[in-house]
């Protein structure tokens, strides 16, 4: 709306007073420029009508529609690891509510992470497995046959009949039957010559041992291969407490956004409501236009918020979707009602000391420095001797055919032509081996200094892990109280608020209060359930995070798994007690369940 131009009647401080609300008003309107048009305005709302200021998009609508059921186990079958979703699969399943209890036992059976941390364990096994038997002889089969044929060719351009050797060498050595001189046997003239062809198959087969009888780098090869063991079994351990803390957090959120959308949806139809009385006051003339036009803006600011919440709501259950790994199509939705944990039954110093006791991320650095101390060890070994038993015995045998013999000038060469030769036998043998490296110009010793040092930096990273798994507990120890301290507080204020906010909507429809007070009271009535909403979700949240430090796992990945949302009593008192907890299963030097041990009388080293 333009003011008027100041008159010659008006006061100096009315004139300026004007000049200041043209220079605000040219300010606005510059700013609303900068801002780009609506391209589908809406209708002007200024005159009347109850409807939400802008409609909620299709778009949200149909990601937070309500569950259609309970989600069935059979139903959240993960798919194949390798496959990719079609678009027939992600407009199948529907939304389907569970609870919490629910969703844990989903994700410990669905988690690809979790599975791919089994395989791991059952790898590392297989690799124990595979160096104990370095205890044990290796014996072999061989065979092998082979068929081949060679052609021979030979010429004698120099007789042997000079050469003085005796009648056998002389053309004329020998009497003939007839008493004429003969060649002798072994007699070539000059320019003999002889060809052949043979033809020979043949092959071998036998038995091979071999066995280690002095190894000093066996026995720390095995002790690092159960170290890796061990190693893989706390990681599996832990990662079962990170995801019970990360589907606990997801669950609790959504139930978060899920409040928080009936929060923000309440707070708009009370809008409406609100905006309804205050029309009926501004045409019984009881309020001026400006409440209307509040109410209109504060409407409109709620229902961006509830839109907003909306796609929070959308976005948590997606979230816990990809955590317990369910088909494409199929969203989960909390079934749960929002009930905040217990106090936490452990003080801060018994929750640190729990926490220290057998714990796998802890106790998996320990797993790695003594499988770097053995793979050391085993290093260092390879500069001592090593006596091993070898045996073997076979049998063999060839044939040999001869063809296309023919003979020019005479002949030459002696040679005994057989047509079929076969021959056959066996051989074994039986000795002691010993290697022994004397120098490798360094490197054995270089390769045991790496590891040495390597062997040092997860000592460093044991610090590490300590320091942080106290930062965690205390932050959530601390969360936790203050949490708890913040809800008792936050009920106060939303039986204060709401009472506050029934009487002063009753003084405005009777004209006792402004809009301005009535506006301020549903500002708070909503701040404040926000507040014990946020207060309710960080106890449970501080509660997860700390039973994700003492929470008891199993190492096994056979081990039946069940859920746990409260710290178990034997737990919480072995921690009180400062007895030892959930720690190694498998002691150093002994084989794991399900891996062979050497056989009687054999050497460990």
């Amino acid at each position: 709306m333009a003011l008027p131009a100041p008159s010659q009647a008006q006061s100096p401080g009315t004139a300026l007073l004007e000049r200041s609300w043209r220079e605000l008003d040219q300010q606005l309107r510059a700013l609303d420029a900068l801002i780009p048009p609506d391209p589908e305005p809406g209708a002007n709302r200024s005159a009347g009508g109850l409807t939400p200021s802008q409609p909620l998009p299709e778009a949200l609508l149909q990601p937070n529609r309500p569950a259609t059921g309970a989600l069935m186990r059979p139903a959240a079958t993960p798919v194949p690891p390798l496959s990719l979703p079609t678009a027939s699969s992600l407009q199948t399943g529907g939304v389907q509510s569970l609870s919490l209890e629910q969703a844990l036992a989903i994700a410990f059976a669905n988690s690809a992470t979790l599975q791919a941390q089994r395989e791991l364990v059952a790898a590392a096994l297989a690799e124990l497995q595979a160096q104990l038997g370095s205890y044990w002889p290796r014996i072999s089969a061989f065979a092998n046959g082979s068929s081949g044929q060679s052609s021979l060719y030979a010429n004698a351009p120099v007789g042997n009949g000079r050469l003085g050797l005796g009648p056998q060498f002389s053309a004329t050595g020998l009497l003939g039957a007839n008493g004429q001189a003969t060649a002798g046997a072994f007699y070539v003239p000059s320019g003999g010559s002889a060809s052949l062809t043979t033809t020979t198959s043949g092959g071998t087969a036998g038995l091979q041992l071999d066995y280690a009888l002095i190894d000093f780098a066996r026995t720390p090869t095995v002790q690092a291969a159960r170290a890796r063991l061990q190693r893989e079994r706390h990681s599996y351990a832990n990662q079962l407490r990170l995801l019970q803390l990360q589907v606990s957090e997801a669950y609790y959120q959504l139930q978060q956004a899920d409040q928080t959308v009936r929060i923000q949806d309440a707070a708009v139809r009370n809008d409406l409501l609100i905006l309804r009385d205050a029309l009926d006051l501004k045409q019984a003339g009881l309020v001026p236009r400006l409440d209307v036009l509040r109410r209109r803006a504060i409407e409109a600011a709620n229902q961006e918020t509830l839109i907003q919440a909306l796609a929070d709501r959308a976005v948590a259950r997606r979230q816990l979707a990809v955590l317990l790994n369910l088909p494409p199509g199929l969203t989960p939705s909390a079934g749960d009602p929002i009930t905040p944990m217990p106090r936490w039954p452990l003080n801060l110093e018994e929750s640190l000391l729990g926490a220290y006791r057998g714990n796998p991320e802890l106790e998996a650095i320990l797993a790695t420095r003594e499988a770097l101390a053995r793979q050391r060890d085993a290093t260092a070994a390879a500069l001592l001797p090593r006596l091993s038993l070898f045996a073997n015995g076979g049998v063999y045998g060839s044939n040999a055919n001869s063809s296309n013999v023919s003979a020019s000038n005479g002949g030459c060469c002696g040679s005994t032509v057989i047509p079929v030769q076969n021959s056959s036998g066996g051989e074994w043998s039986v000795g002691l081996s010993l290697q022994w490296l004397l120098f490798d110009a360094g490197s054995s010793a270089g390769q045991a200094r790496a590891l040495a040092r390597r062997e040092a930096a997860t000592s460093q990273q044991y610090a590490a892990q300590r320091d942080a798994i106290r930062l965690r507990l205390e932050q959530a120890f601390f969360s936790h109280e203050a949490s708890l301290a913040k809800l008792s507080a936050a009920r106060w204020g939303v039986a204060a608020a709401l009472e506050a906010f029934r009487d002063v909507t009753l003084r405005y429809r009777t004209g006792l209060s402004s809009e301005l007070d009535l506006s301020n009271t549903q500002e708070r009535l909503i701040a404040s359930l926000v507040q014990r909403l946020n207060a309710t979700v960080g106890v449970n949240i501080s509660y997860a995070r700390l039973l994700r430090e003492l929470l008891p796992m199993p190492l096994d990945p056979q081990a039946p798994l069940t859920p746990q949302l409260n710290l178990p009593p034997g737990a919480a008192a072995q921690a009180a007690a400062g007895s030892p907890g959930p720690g190694r299963q498998d002691q150093p030097g002994t084989p794991p369940a399900g891996a062979p041990a050497p056989g009687p009388g054999q050497s460990r080293r």
